[in-house]
């Protein structure tokens, strides 16, 4: 095969984020899963400004008997490259790091990654349960049994943080009440009114010691993102974001074959990411973290390095992750705030890329303490029950 354009025998092409987009969001009732996905996907597009003629490459998954192959009909796409990986909320992340492997070899050109979910409106029409079913077979049987649902999993490993490192509940409530300060200025978030540690530790209890307000909403949703090779940046419409360094991890299905409830697989995908990207954590100027509960923003915090295991109750507190703290931690509101269809992961590439680009609006936009826009961004998505991590570098053109 020759070399695609743009590279050498020692040097692959590198890869941007060429476009992103979100579809409606929040409460859409009158969409199925297949219109968000094309919603998001002509807005990727759009924002990208390069024509779909381009686009060779199709990755998505939860949706379809066939995904990715009935979604890339239903857009009416034709790729010759293609990726359905599914490991939960982490999927995108590794999709994006496959998609990013492939344009670099010149397997693609473009590579659209595309979700959509209306979890919200199904639940609320009857059409699915709250509760997800992985099943019997296999090692989950031995947990089934005992009503272990996913929230119990990661409220047991929470319990074990605060009794091996005196984590407080009130430090795991600060995560909350800081997602809903940033969603504050979100026009896109469905929840913006401020909350407070009393109301997080008021509420009613989900899982010990999780109440509903450490726990991330449910909503509908979909976003795209569209993955381009360098030679492609001249044509966009908006400035590029290239992708630095990527990694992945696996760690367990069954809490048993969990080594240490304290450490989560991102501690992994996080160090091959800096080191891939050769960037350290201390030069990240804003990091999206997967949020579907309170304790996975402080453990991801930890493991990716931001700071020592055992310190991240500590780390989280006096405002640190507010978009005028030291580390804006999920700038748009996250999963506990703006949005959480089912799988997340996607959604945190949209906000990073468009606070790299200086688009994320008045009262929203993160800046550097010299005024300028951000230059280096993390997103880290994690699945299942820290059963999997994609995490990604990114950086300003």
């Amino acid at each position: 095969m020759p070399l695609p354009p743009g590279s050498t025998a020692t040097s692959p092409r590198k890869v941007v984020i060429a476009g992103v987009a979100l579809s409606d969001c929040g409460r859409v009732d009158g969409a199925t899963p297949y219109a968000l996905h094309a919603q998001a996907a002509r807005r990727a597009l759009a924002d990208s400004g390069l024509d779909r003629s381009l686009v060779d490459g199709f990755a998505s998954a939860g949706l379809g008997t066939l995904a990715p192959v009935e979604v890339a009909e239903y857009l009416g796409l034709r790729p010759t490259w293609a990726d359905s990986t599914s490991v939960g909320g982490a999927t995108w992340e590794v999709m994006a790091a496959h998609a990013v492997d492939a344009i670099a070899a010149g397997q693609a050109r473009a590579v659209l990654l595309v979700y959509g979910s209306t979890a919200r409106a199904d639940l609320k029409a009857g059409r699915r349960t709250a509760n997800l079913s992985f099943g019997t077979r296999g090692p989950l049987q031995y947990e089934v049994p005992y009503g272990h649902t996913l929230v119990a999993k990661y409220a047991m490993a929470a319990r074990r943080h605060m009794h091996q490192y005196g984590t407080t509940l009130a430090q795991l409530a600060e995560v909350a009440v800081q997602a809903r300060a940033n969603a504050a200025t979100n026009p896109d978030a469905m929840y913006r009114e401020p909350v407070t540690v009393d109301d997080v530790l008021s509420g009613p209890l989900i899982a010990d010691p999780f109440t509903k307000l450490h726990c991330c909403i449910r909503s509908d949703g979909g976003c795209a993102v569209l993955l381009a090779a360098e030679e492609y940046v001249r044509d966009l419409a908006k400035p590029p974001v290239h992708v630095l360094g990527a990694g992945t991890a696996l760690s367990h299905s069954a809490m048993s074959e969990w080594d240490d409830f304290t450490v989560s697989p991102a501690a992994v995908s996080g160090r091959l990411a800096f080191e891939r990207a050769g960037v350290h954590p201390s030069e990240i100027d804003i990091a999206e973290i997967y949020d579907a509960f309170t304790y996975m923003t402080l453990v991801t915090l930890e493991d990716l390095g931001f700071c020592a295991k055992g310190e991240g109750g500590a780390f989280v507190e006096k405002g640190r992750l507010l978009r005028d703290g030291a580390l804006p931690v999920n700038t748009d509101g996250g999963g506990l705030a703006a949005c959480h269809p089912g799988m997340r992961g996607l959604f945190l590439l949209v906000e990073a890329v468009r606070q790299l680009r200086g688009e994320a609006g008045e009262g929203r936009q993160v800046h550097r303490r010299d005024g300028s826009l951000p230059q280096l961004a993390v997103a880290s998505g994690t699945g299942g029950w820290f059963c999997s991590s994609g995490t990604l570098v990114l950086g300003r053109g």
